[in-house]
């Protein structure tokens, strides 16, 4: 189910079905010639202020055959936007020293977003990188995501993808808790 906060900014409506905290698994393929692959986890938030933008955290990390954390991944941070004829524009920054401009498209009847880049900026130590598309949707209350991505001498292809849960704040579950009368029975009559 999506919620919308009562404090969202009415242009993000059609963004409300990102919005949480979610956290799940994928498969990354990290070199060029997509042999090198590896199981990732990721946790990614989507906030916003009230403002007309939602704000973006991501940090994934490599998991080895146990399903554990081995190492950082990438961590990305940036901001989404959309406008009335449902064009979602995003800025971005990647640890790896890159910078990026996407632009892209909310489908029509379904929470499923479309996006490519636009503009790239790399620092010299980050790695060779030139464009990226992405597509993002929300598939049985779960968010899922590919992402593929070119380099000068590597045309686009596959990089990543993932399923992500929604997690539950078990603070927001305690704030309910105070309305519940003492002894729990008076609850259910």
């Amino acid at each position: 189910m999506i919620e919308i906060p009562s404090d969202l900014n009415p242009a993000l409506v059609p963004l409300a079905f990102l919005l949480g905290n979610w956290t799940g698994a994928g498969v990354a393929s990290l070199d060029e010639a997509g042999e090198d692959k590896c199981n990732f986890g990721q946790e990614v938030t989507f906030t916003h202020d009230g403002r007309d933008f939602l704000e973006y955290v991501s940090h994934s990390w490599t998991l080895d055959a146990d399903g554990r954390k081995e190492r950082p991944l990438e961590t990305e941070t940036g901001y989404w936007r959309i406008d009335g004829e449902r064009n979602v524009e995003v800025v971005m920054i990647r640890d790896q020293g890159v910078a990026e401009v996407w632009y892209g498209q909310l489908a029509e009847g379904k929470p499923q977003i479309d996006l490519a880049t636009d503009a790239v900026a790399r620092t010299p130590s980050s790695p060779e990188y030139s464009g990226g598309k992405r597509l993002y949707g929300y598939v049985n209350s779960d968010l899922m995501w590919v992402g593929e991505r070119a380099t000068p001498s590597t045309p686009l292809r596959p990089y990543m993808s993932a399923q992500l849960k929604k997690v539950v704040d078990p603070r927001e579950w305690a704030k309910d808790v105070a309305d519940l009368p003492d002894d729990g029975v008076a609850f259910f009559k």
